[in-house]
């Protein structure tokens, strides 16, 4: 015992001594490449980046390929997919949000509001905020339970998962901490440095950081709707304090150089939606389902052609705008009704032909150069129509409705105005028009109702904003009736046929990431039940009375 405690402590000496000749060399010879600190403007652009798809492919509109199958935003050419059928895969298929919290914005955010406080730089303190409060609640949206509390402790190698609403507290905190910092005049806040880090979004313009703030807050008290803690008036509050003009829409611009990561993820360059063919579960069309609600087969806007529709979408070779059913693959349609895939090649054989990556004959965001809108001033207004139809304030509720249509044409005719097809683009008389159809904006409040809101939603944010639509979709349970109509309150919608593990019941949330914690912290993910096989359609927090 007594020679094991003389060398015990000469083995600590020794490793003391080791370890202060260690810290003496790492003090005298830093590794240039290994930087231990760096500028905060150095870390904000592929922070901004992760918000849409960043250099690696992870963003949301990575994940949107596959819950754009959940909401019929998409179908996929294979009739056999699982998100078709709204399963799931025992791999990192449409893991890209958890990855984008945890590792791509993370400790790099955490690190740059850190340095950003030491510097005094408060804009950049403010909006490193802001991106954790969008990224708190999208993360929270898709997974329910989560990690919060031990999130970000490099002490650790197994986590706990915390509740949802755990999350939702922690994104509402970023968002007021964000307000408050990007308020801040004093220190080295300064528009001109804030655009280094800032390019690629608001261009250091602190007052459209602020209302991003703002529409996320209302985003975040929208999403309450099922909850006896629902607040109309704070929706309506944050709404009006947020982005209310489509020119301070919130969106990751891209340089759209001939290096791949500059370019937008649905792009040709980067090729993320043809897959090698019909039977790739990549390869993927627009929906039947969006393609109605546009060619005016859609009840709620029967005989009503939408003219975003060849904005937003691909026509066929018969000149007609069509979309693939879940579940029943490209091929069930006759070749002349089949769409063209995003990027304009005619699809009337099984597998599609290729396309320069440099050609941009896409529209909308499926091109090279397109922006990619993470929140709009469409969005806005239709979260305060339907928190104003909520509350019966049904004239503030026909007029944000109204503004939202409205803000969504803007935006589309502002910045997506590219490879129209002549004689379809959408000028003022064609919008005036659209906007006097008394089938889509009903003459007076009381035609108002909660499908209008909620299509006209749907349609504005097609594809960007496939999450989003998820969570409005989870809310009112796929299938909701609208107890003012007796309808329906997604009219038309069928729920596809299910993944066998669904047992019968609809998807409601993606497991946890299978590369990190199903392979790291199992016992966690058995702890909270994420280990069963129909853990994907447990209702979460947020959508339960």
């Amino acid at each position: 015992m007594k020679h094991t405690f003389k060398y015990g402590v000469l083995f600590i000496f020794f490793a003391l001594g080791l370890f202060s000749c260690s810290k003496q060399i790492d003090d005298a010879y830093q590794n240039p490449n290994a930087d231990t600190k760096v500028p905060p403007e150095t870390l904000l652009p592929q922070i901004i980046a992760s918000m849409a798809a960043n250099y690696a492919g992870h963003g949301p509109a990575n994940d949107a390929r596959y819950i754009g199958a959940y909401v019929q935003n998409f179908a996929l050419c294979n009739p056999n997919s699982n998100f078709d059928q709204q399963g799931y895969t025992n791999t990192d298929v449409a893991q890209s949000t958890w990855r984008t919290h945890y590792y791509d914005i993370g400790q790099n955010c955490m690190k740059m509001i850190e340095w950003a406080k030491d510097e005094q730089k408060w804009d950049y303190v403010g909006v490193g905020q802001a991106i954790f409060a969008w990224s708190w609640l999208t993360l929270a949206d898709y997974y329910g339970e989560v990690i919060v509390k031990e999130a970000f402790n490099t002490n650790l190698i197994t986590f706990k998962f915390d509740t949802q609403e755990d999350a939702y507290n922690k994104s509402k905190e970023y968002a007021f901490a964000a307000l408050e910092n990007l308020n801040r005049t004093d220190g080295n806040v300064s528009q001109a440095n804030l655009a280094l880090g800032d390019a690629y979004f608001y261009n250091g313009d602190v007052n459209k950081w602020k209302k991003f703030v703002n529409s996320m807050l209302a985003r975040y008290y929208n999403h309450f709707s099922n909850k006896s803690s629902y607040k109309a008036d704070s929706v309506i509050f944050y709404a009006n304090n947020g982005i209310t003009n489509s020119a301070d829409d919130a969106m990751v611009k891209f340089a759209a150089t001939a290096l791949s990561a500059t370019n937008s993820f649905f792009g040709p360059l980067r090729n993320n939606l043809t897959g090698t063919g019909v039977t790739s579960p990549t390869a993927i069309r627009q929906s039947a389902y969006i393609a109605n609600l546009m060619n005016g087969t859609n009840a709620e806007f029967s005989t009503v052609e939408d003219p975003r529709a060849w904005y937003l979408l691909r026509g066929n070779t018969a000149g007609t705008i069509r979309g693939v059913e879940q579940n029943a693959g490209q091929n069930a349609l006759v070749s002349t009704d089949r769409p063209e895939n995003f990027w304009g090649q005619p699809q009337t054989s099984s597998t599609p032909s290729n396309i320069a990556p440099t050609v941009e004959s896409g529209r909308y965001i499926f091109r090279n150069a397109a922006p990619f809108p993470v929140i709009t001033a469409a969005e806005v207004h239709f979260m305060k129509a339907e928190a104003a139809l909520r509350k019966g304030d049904r004239t503030t509720a026909l007029q944000a409705y109204r503004d939202g249509i409205s803000n969504n044409f803007d935006m589309l005719t502002s910045t997506f105005n590219v490879n129209i097809p002549v004689g379809k683009e959408i000028t003022e008389p064609v919008k005036t028009t659209f906007l006097s159809n008394t089938t889509v904006v009903p003459a007076t409040e009381a035609g108002l109702n909660m499908s209008k809101i909620m299509l006209q939603k749907f349609i504005a944010m097609y594809a960007y904003g496939a999450l989003e639509t998820w969570m409005d979709m989870r809310r009112f349970h796929y299938t909701d009736i609208d107890a003012g109509t007796g309808n329906q309150v997604y009219r038309d919608l069928v729920i596809p046929t299910l993944f066998p593990d669904n047992g019968g019941k609809t998807v409601q949330r993606m497991r946890p990431r299978f590369n990190s914690e199903y392979v790291w912290n199992r016992l966690e993910l058995e702890r909270i039940g994420a280990t069963t096989n129909d853990y994907h359609v447990k209702e979460l927090w947020i959508t339960q009375p």
